[in-house]
């Protein structure tokens, strides 16, 4: 039986993870990207071999480009942004020229994944990361300051947000916003002015605009990626729901189905994300998964607990609000109509044991996300054997 491939997220030279760390793991492949190149730049062949050695040389492949980013005036349709599909269009021209051949994106403006606390205790004593939505009201409303921001809260977070500002020392008001504003590891964060002018940039854009300028971006895009037999993954929005006004457009059953539909070629994927789209209350993940069929070209398997008023940390990879299990049965059998290993990797991980006591990168931990992924490839063992006696 054909198993999922398992793979590592690494950020670089500059990541407190090395790959001979990678190799003690059990993954065989790595994720990772340029992030020294600044966000729309091509990437060079030169460049891009030059990664690849470094891994190889380590005795691992690299597997899948996380992320290539979109640059933010594609987001918005303004400036240079023709100028910057063309610039993506050739660096997938490179990176098939390097033989790399999986590429994540994501299209969330502004920021990418939020978090409101990245050292949540856990009753074992471990660190997960948590999200709060009356820590992100209490931002939204009181730090930035952001107009009529409290209509875009739920009134129990406002209320809680108003209480908390009251409360909280200026020193954790301050800690929060250094959270939100924390982005992908390796890359420059933002702070509460630069937040400020990229919000001004969306302030005409509604969630139908925001959709039509993907659509655009994947018709250009997708013609040269099954040209070159790539095969473009979109990350679900994380968390999957509108954050500080800005829509969010890969956060549902019926966002992925658009995204699908807009470009119907099997270049057009997706990444599929449990942790992701599993913070989303409405999302009936098994659902997702079988409408994407053969169209999941990489998968990050996470589980969140959530509670009843929207807050969720990440669970154990086997423990949580995901059915994980169900979820490992349905890629295996998907994988089984493919010839090539769907890669995985276990994402994010709590911060545990040594690690507590190293300066790490927010959910990238050794430690944790090793954790996770030995439970995956057991789980995986086992529902492989499974299915191969016909259980």
């Amino acid at each position: 039986m054909q198993l999922l491939k398992p793979t590592w997220r690494w950020f670089g030279p500059a990541d407190p993870v090395t790959l001979q760390d990678i190799r003690q793991t059990d993954a065989t492949g790595i994720v990772t990207a340029l992030h020294h190149v600044p966000h729309g730049e091509v990437w060079t062949v030169d460049e891009i071999n030059e990664r690849k050695q470094l891994i190889a040389a380590a005795g691992l492949s690299w597997d899948v480009v996380e992320s290539v980013t979109v640059h933010e005036s594609i987001k918005t349709q303004t400036g240079d942004y023709i100028a910057y599909i063309e610039k993506y269009k050739q660096t997938l021209e490179n990176l098939a020229a390097c033989n790399i051949r999986i590429v994540t994106y994501n299209f969330m403006p502004v920021l990418d994944w939020v978090r409101t606390n990245i050292a949540y205790r856990l009753p074992n004593g471990a660190e997960a990361l948590y999200f709060d939505p009356a820590d992100l009201a209490l931002f939204d409303i009181y730090l930035l300051e952001r107009e009529n921001a409290a209509e875009d809260h739920a009134p129990a977070a406002v209320t809680a947000a108003a209480q908390r500002w009251q409360q909280y020392t200026a020193a954790q008001q301050h800690a929060i916003a250094d959270t939100i504003l924390l982005g992908i590891p390796s890359e420059k964060k933002l702070d509460i002015p630069g937040i400020k002018e990229r919000l001004q940039l969306y302030a005409s854009i509604n969630r139908d605009d925001l959709r039509q300028h993907l659509k655009y971006f994947l018709e250009q895009v997708t013609p040269v990626a099954e040209k070159l037999n790539i095969k473009l993954a979109i990350h679900p929005d994380d968390p999957p729901f509108d954050v500080l006004g800005l829509p969010r457009i890969v956060s549902s059953y019926d966002d992925i189905a658009f995204i699908l539909q807009a470009v119907n070629s099997p270049a057009n994927g997706i990444c599929y994300c449990t942790g992701s789209l599993g913070a989303g209350r409405n999302n009936d993940l098994p659902a997702i998964l079988k409408m994407i069929g053969n169209r999941v070209h990489f998968v990050h398997l996470r589980n969140v607990q959530k509670d009843e008023n929207g807050n969720f940390f990440e669970a154990d990879h086997l423990n949580g609000d995901v059915d994980m299990y169900t979820i490992v049965k349905l890629l295996l059998e998907l994988q089984q109509q493919q010839s090539q290993p769907i890669p995985f990797r276990p994402d994010h991980g709590h911060r545990m044991l040594d690690d507590l006591h190293k300066q790490t990168n927010p959910g990238y931990t050794a430690i944790g996300r090793m954790k996770g992924l030995a439970a995956l490839l057991g789980m995986e063992l086992g529902i492989a054997g499974g299915m191969a006696n016909g259980r």
